[in-house]
């Protein structure tokens, strides 16, 4: 009976030692710099599933953490982001911590509304065609104050012109009951169509984007990040 009770303890220790070191190793190789050669081992697709498995992370409380003073060193020379985000400003939706990356992971745009402009489809085009994303996510958010103020009609100074870029979405969403930022139904329907007008002008408007896509180099998607539940949905 001791023997066997020595065997059975022996036999746990080495499990939770084979566990504990799959662990570790899971969390060295997520914790990994994307280098030049990590990014272009990567499809469109995989990028996507990357981003929606540090979703599930960020969702479950099992996020990574890592030494990021040494990976802000290990990209202090170079980066090769697998990702573009094009965000809202809002500081409830920080997409580094949304998807669970690091420095270096991803490119991040953001602007109040995450609205496609020319500013952006620049910075786009840099980020897949020169430096190698594979996808990128137009990333709307629940309850958002950039799509209440142009429902509202809100002017004030600059922000009357940035407002401006999310009237078509406000137009195009055909909701019933009031058209104020009190309807939260209206309120999510412009936001969705904000979004998808924004995926449909990347191609649109972009050549370079385009031509990326269709060789199957790139993918672009949109998503919705629901501040209750933390979940990001992606719309393709």
């Amino acid at each position: 009976m001791l023997h066997r009770r020595a065997f059975c303890t022996c036999a746990s220790l080495a499990l939770v030692s084979s566990l504990t070191s799959n662990s570790a190793r899971a969390v060295d190789a997520a914790c990994a710099v994307m280098t030049r050669d990590r990014q272009h081992a990567i499809t469109p697709d995989e990028a996507l599933a990357r981003l929606k498995a540090g979703n599930e992370r960020f969702i479950d409380g099992k996020t990574i953490n890592c030494d990021l003073i040494q990976q802000a060193k290990e990209t202090a020379k170079s980066q090769a982001p697998f990702a573009a985000i094009v965000g809202c400003m809002d500081s409830r939706v920080p997409p580094e911590l949304v998807f669970d990356q690091r420095i270096g992971d991803v490119f991040c745009t953001r602007v109040a509304g995450n609205f496609i402009n020319t500013d952006f489809l620049g910075s786009l085009e840099y980020a897949a065609k020169v430096a190698g994303a594979r996808a990128i996510v137009v990333l709307g958010h629940s309850d958002c104050g950039a799509v209440k103020g142009a429902i509202d009609h809100v002017k004030l100074g600059n922000l009357t012109a940035t407002l401006a870029h999310i009237q078509p979405a406000v137009t195009a969403s055909k909701i019933s009951g009031e058209r104020t930022s009190k309807n939260a139904a209206l309120v999510q329907a412009v936001a969705e169509t904000n979004v998808k007008m924004g995926v449909a002008a990347l191609t649109a408007k972009s050549p370079v984007l385009k031509d990326l896509v269709k060789a199957g180099q790139l993918r672009i998607v949109g998503a919705m990040h629901d501040l209750e539940t933390r979940r990001v949905s992606f719309m393709a």
